[in-house]
C-alpha cells in the first residue's frame, strides 16, 4: 500500500484514540510480528481501540484509504499465530475494552467484550459470591474468553463446547455499522442473552472464524455449580480403541457431561518437565526404546485420561459405577478424587512417602490439582509448561512467544469411533517422529459422537533449521490427515488455505465477503 495512504490513516486514527493508543515503533512492531514459529508477515501498526465506537471509526477510516487491518483480543493464540496477520496489515488490539456488561445469576449468564481475559472472569466470579462455574481451557489465563470462543476453542466442564454455549454477539461490520445477532436486534427483547437463534437466518457462526465482521460483545452460558464434582483419571497400556468404543455410550447418554480428555504418553512426559536430554543422549527425537525406558522408570503408561463426574450425589456415584464397568478390562488403573480426597492425600503423602520409599504419590499430588482446578473452571497456568519442552532455559514468566519456544497445533477431528481414532494417532505418530518431533497427543472427547485430537510439535526455535522442519512435519500432517478424511478444526495463520475446500462453499463465502467488505481491508487471507 502506498506508504502515503498509511501515513494519513495514521494520522486520523491517532486523532482518534490519542497518540499513546497508536503504535509504529519497531521493536513493538516486531514483538506483535512474532509467533511460535516462522512467519512473514509485517505489523504495519497496532491500535487500540476502547470502545465500539471507536472500532467503528477505525474501520471506516481503514476503508477510506484501503488499508487492511486485523482484530485480536490478547494474542495469546499460541501454537496457531498469536498476533500475527495472515497477511501485512495494521493490528487492532481490542484488550482495552474489557468491560462485564451484564451479569445475570439466576440465569447463568455473562455478557462481556472482547479483552476480558480468563482470570478477569474468574475472579469477577469470585467476587461476588457467586453459584456458577465459567469454562476455562488449559491455555494461559490471560487469554481471551471471546477470542477463544470466536476460534471454536474448548474446556473441560459441561460447557466445554464454548461456540454452543455463548449468543448475543455485538458485531461490527467492515463498512462501520453495528449488528446485533439473535434477538438483539429487538430494542426491548429481554431474551438476548439466552437465546442462539433468535427468529429468522441465524448469524453467529457467520462471525466465528471469519473475516466477515468485529466482534465487541458477547454473551457467555455458565453452569452452576454441581451438588457434586469428582475428577476421574486412568491409565492403559492397552489399544485406544476399545477405551473410545467404551466411553462412547456414557458421553451419549448423558453419563459423561464435561469433554473428557486422553493423552499419550509423550503428552504426559512432556507435561512432567523439560526434555530428558540425559536419558535420550541428547539426542532427538526420543525413540521407541528410550519412551519404554521412560515408561517403566518413571511409571508412565501409553494413555492416560482425565474427566469430570457432575450432578447430584446420586448421579455422580451412578456415574462412576457406570465408568468401572464400562472400562473393566480395558484399562490399568481408575480413580476418582474430590476436593476431599485430595486434601486427605495430602496430609498422608510425606508418610507414606517416608514409609515405602516412592514416589508415585507425591507426583499424582503435582498432576490432579491443575486438573481440579481445570475441571472446575478455575484457569491454571501449569500446562504452559509443556511449551517449553525442547528449551534449555527456566522461566518465571510463561511467554512463549519471547522465549522463542517453537509450538504448532495440528488438530485432526474424528468420528468418536475406535477405529477412526487409532488412524488418526497411527499416522500422526509416524510422521511426527519421522520428521524428528515428538508426537504429543491428546484427545477430547469434545461432544457426544466426535473427538479432536491435538497433535503439539514442540521444539526451540533457537535451533537452526528446526522451523524448516517443524513446518514441514505440520503441513504433512494437514495434508495426509485431510486426505484421509480427518481435516482440523482450527488453522493457524500460515495455513489458512486448507479451509478453503469445496468450490460452492468457496463461493458463497466470497459473495457474502464481497457484499459485506467490498473493499477487503478486514483481514484479508483469514479462513479464505
Amino acid at each position: 500500500m502506498p506508504n502515503l495512504e498509511l501515513g494519513e490513516a495514521l494520522r486520523e486514527w491517532a486523532s482518534l484514540l490519542g497518540d499513546e493508543h497508536v503504535s509504529c515503533d519497531a521493536a513493538t512492531l516486531a514483538s506483535a510480528g512474532t509467533a511460535t514459529f516462522a512467519s512473514s508477515s509485517r505489523v504495519l501498526a497496532i491500535l487500540r481501540p476502547e470502545s465500539r465506537d471507536h472500532v467503528q471509526q477505525v474501520v471506516r477510516i481503514a476503508n477510506r484509504h484501503r488499508i487492511p487491518i486485523y482484530p485480536f483480543s490478547t494474542g495469546k493464540n499460541w501454537g496457531y499465530g498469536s498476533r500475527v496477520p495472515p497477511r501485512d496489515g495494521v493490528l487492532v488490539d481490542l484488550g482495552r475494552m474489557n468491560r462485564i456488561v451484564a451479569f445475570d445469576e439466576q440465569l447463568a449468564y455473562v455478557t462481556i467484550e472482547p479483552g476480558v481475559t480468563q482470570r478477569q472472569l474468574y475472579a469477577y466470579l469470585q467476587e461476588r459470591g457467586s453459584k456458577l462455574w465459567m469454562d476455562a481451557t488449559g491455555a494461559s489465563p490471560d487469554c481471551s474468553v471471546i477470542g477463544n470462543t470466536l476460534e471454536r476453542g474448548f474446556g473441560h466442564t459441561p460447557m466445554g463446547d464454548h461456540c454452543a454455549n455463548a449468543c448475543g454477539y455485538e458485531v461490527v461490520l467492515p463498512n462501520g455499522e453495528c449488528l446485533e445477532t439473535g434477538f438483539g436486534r429487538f430494542p426491548e427483547a429481554r431474551t438476548t442473552a439466552l437465546s442462539r437463534w433468535g427468529v429468522g437466518p441465524s448469524f453467529d457462526g457467520l462471525f466465528s472464524q471469519s473475516n466477515l465482521g468485529i466482534i465487541t460483545r458477547m454473551t457467555v452460558w455458565l453452569m452452576p455449580a454441581p451438588e457434586a464434582f469428582e475428577v476421574f483419571v486412568f491409565q492403559s497400556d492397552g489399544p485406544i480403541a476399545p477405551i473410545i468404543e467404551a466411553l462412547r455410550p456414557l458421553r451419549l447418554d448423558g453419563t459423561l457431561r464435561g469433554v473428557t480428555h486422553i493423552g499419550n504418553d509423550y503428552k504426559v512426559l512432556s507435561g512432567a518437565g523439560p526434555y530428558p536430554w540425559a536419558a535420550a543422549g541428547g539426542k532427538t527425537p526420543l525413540d521407541e526404546a528410550t519412551m519404554a525406558r521412560l515408561r517403566r522408570e518413571l511409571r508412565i503408561t501409553k494413555w492416560s485420561a482425565s474427566g469430570g463426574l457432575y450432578g447430584t450425589r446420586g448421579q455422580v456415584r451412578e456415574a462412576r459405577s457406570l465408568l468401572r464397568r464400562a472400562l473393566a478390562g480395558k484399562v490399568d488403573r481408575l480413580q476418582f478424587v474430590g476436593p476431599r480426597k485430595l486434601a486427605l492425600l495430602r496430609r498422608i503423602e510425606p508418610a507414606y512417602r517416608a514409609m515405602t520409599k516412592r514416589t508415585d504419590l507425591q507426583r499424582a499430588l503435582i498432576f490432579i490439582p491443575p486438573l481440579l482446578d481445570l475441571l472446575q473452571g478455575r484457569p491454571t497456568e501449569s500446562f504452559l509448561g509443556s511449551s517449553y519442552w525442547r528449551k534449555k532455559m527456566t522461566t518465571n514468566t510463561l511467554n512463549p512467544d519471547v522465549d522463542r519456544c517453537g509450538l504448532l497445533w495440528c488438530s485432526p477431528v474424528a468420528p468418536m469411533r475406535g477405529e477412526d481414532v487409532t488412524a488418526v494417532m497411527d499416522l500422526a505418530r509416524e510422521i511426527s517422529l519421522r520428521h524428528g518431533f515428538e508426537p504429543q497427543i491428546s484427545i477430547s472427547l469434545i461432544n457426544e459422537r466426535m473427538t479432536i485430537s491435538t497433535v503439539a510439535l514442540t521444539y526451540d526455535r533457537d535451533v537452526a533449521g528446526e522451523d524448516d522442519r517443524a513446518m514441514a512435519c505440520y503441513q504433512e500432517l494437514m495434508r495426509r490427515l485431510t486426505e484421509q478424511g480427518y481435516p482440523s478444526y482450527r488453522l493457524n495463520v500460515a495455513s489458512m488455505h486448507y479451509g478453503n475446500a469445496g468450490a460452492e462453499y468457496k463461493n458463497v463465502i466470497r459473495a457474502m465477503k464481497a457484499a459485506l467488505d467490498p473493499k477487503g481491508i478486514l483481514a484479508p487471507g483469514r479462513y479464505e
